[in-house]
């Protein structure tokens, strides 16, 4: 059997790409990887997505946006991708054993956010730990927090920040900013914000509360080690690209992420598109994901329609 449309990935952008195509009647089949309904997993609450005014939790939306795909006759596996062989058509995809084979592929595999690699850090994902300052600080108005990282990221979360916390604390590992010029000036001149430089964060305090207390810092100078209050820590070191499929087929820049036609989800080979946090350094929304994943499953059918299918 060769599929229409094969889909890998299952955040906003692939449950939307599901839910046009399979509305096209292109019976698509969609594997959900690793991270069944990607980053919105790891995240409580849920406030920006328009139309649900009262809010609502990572999980739940992915459910919904999962039943939805599935009431027009998507067809979701929740197996891994380990292989996609684009060099000729129909294109083969490989999952749990077994092999598939599609006249399209959209890739919706998106991006993950780097962590610090402590244990409290992820006990702590979404009670007062996150990795997005536009998806979570309305949740800090008036706290304190502490971003990590030096870089035009941690600028950007940082300033933002400032918008609703009384106090911004920014740690970085060296005594100098990797960040641009412009974005420095922007946010060391703001009067809530102070630097912690040569400083990591050793430890953050306190998964028996379920929340945020406390950060235990280290100076990378000296060895010594401070216990600070804050309310919130935002991880700011950057995002990996789930690319590692098509690392050598498809067009990246220099982070990784998925080079597409301008204004479109086409790659360079016909057929494959791509879409979501894959191909997005910039936004990195569910809100924009999802209408990135609405164009790829246009561009999909519009492609097979351009082929007489």
């Amino acid at each position: 059997m060769v599929h229409n449309v094969i889909i890998i990935g299952s955040g906003p952008a692939g449950y939307t790409a599901a839910l046009y195509t399979s509305r096209a009647n292109l019976e698509p089949l969609l594997f959900s990887g690793d991270e069944p309904g990607g980053q919105l997993m790891i995240t409580t609450d849920v406030e920006n997505y328009p139309g649900f005014p009262e809010g609502i939790t990572g999980p739940e939306m992915m459910q919904l946006f999962r039943k939805q795909a599935e009431r027009f006759g998507t067809t979701v596996r929740d197996e891994k991708v380990t292989a996609l062989d684009v060099s000729e058509r129909p294109f083969t995809v490989q999952a749990a054993g077994q092999t598939y084979r599609a006249k399209t592929v959209i890739l919706a595999t998106g991006a993950s956010a780097k962590w610090l690699g402590l244990p409290a850090e992820q006990a702590l994902m979404g009670h007062g730990v996150s990795a997005c300052a536009t998806c979570d600080g309305f949740f800090f108005r008036d706290k304190t927090v502490v971003v990590v990282g030096g870089g035009d990221t941690a600028m950007e979360e940082a300033g933002f920040l400032t918008r609703f916390c009384s106090k911004v604390y920014v740690a970085h590992r060296r005594d100098a900013l990797r960040a641009s010029k412009i974005m420095q000036d922007r946010v060391l001149g703001n009067p809530k914000v102070e630097m912690l430089w040569n400083t990591v964060i050793e430890d953050i305090h306190d998964p028996a509360e379920k929340r945020v207390t406390a950060v235990t810092l280290r100076n990378t100078k000296s060895g010594e080690t401070q216990r600070m209050p804050v309310d919130g820590v935002f991880v700011a070191i950057g995002h990996e690209p789930n690319s590692h499929l098509v690392r050598g087929v498809l067009d990246t820049d220099d982070l990784g992420y998925v080079i597409t036609e301008p204004r479109s989800t086409r790659t360079k080979i016909p057929g494959l598109f791509a879409c979501g946090d894959l191909v997005d350094r910039t936004y990195r929304q569910a809100v924009t994901a999802a209408g990135s994943g609405c164009m790829a499953a246009i561009d999909a059918e519009r492609f097979l329609e351009s082929e007489g299918h």
